[in-house]
C-alpha cells in the first residue's frame, strides 16, 4: 500500500498544506455547510424587501457542520423572528430548506428555496370600512 503524505508545514506562518481528499471523505475537520450564491441571492432579496417595509432590521448567518442558518431579527438583541435553514441531510426526505419561527414551529419546508421563501409573500385582504 502507498503511504499517504502528511500535512507539510510551510515556513514562517505555521500554515499546513492539507490533502482535499480528507475533507471530501468526511474527515474530522469537515467543511461547514454554506449557502450558495443563488440561495443567498434569493434570501437577501426577501430580506431587502422586508427591511424596506420596516419589518426586519438585522440578520445573522451561521455555517455549522450539519446545517447553515440565516436568522432574521426585528432588533439585534432579541431572539430571531425567523430562521431560514439549509440541512443537506434532509434533502432526500423532506427537503433541505425550511423556515422556522421564534417558537420553533416549521412554517414551510421543501426542496426548492424559492418555493419555501414564498411563506413571506403577503396576501392581499379586503378590508371593509
Amino acid at each position: 500500500m502507498a503511504e499517504e503524505p502528511e500535512a507539510k508545514q510551510t515556513s514562517g506562518r505555521g500554515a499546513a498544506v492539507v490533502d482535499l481528499g480528507q475533507y471530501r471523505n468526511g474527515g474530522k475537520d469537515a467543511l461547514p455547510v454554506t449557502f450558495h450564491r443563488r440561495e443567498l441571492d434569493a434570501i437577501l432579496w426577501i430580506y431587502g424587501r422586508m427591511v424596506g417595509e420596516g419589518e426586519w432590521r438585522d440578520y445573522a448567518i451561521d455555517h455549522m457542520k450539519d446545517c447553515a442558518v440565516f436568522s432574521v431579527f426585528k432588533r439585534s438583541g432579541e431572539m430571531p423572528l425567523y430562521r431560514i435553514e439549509k440541512n443537506p441531510k434532509l434533502a432526500a426526505k423532506q427537503g433541505a430548506f425550511s423556515v422556522t419561527n421564534t417558537a420553533g414551529m416549521v412554517l414551510k419546508r421543501g426542496h426548492d428555496l424559492r418555493q419555501v421563501l414564498k411563506v413571506f409573500d403577503r396576501k392581499l385582504k379586503l378590508v371593509e370600512k
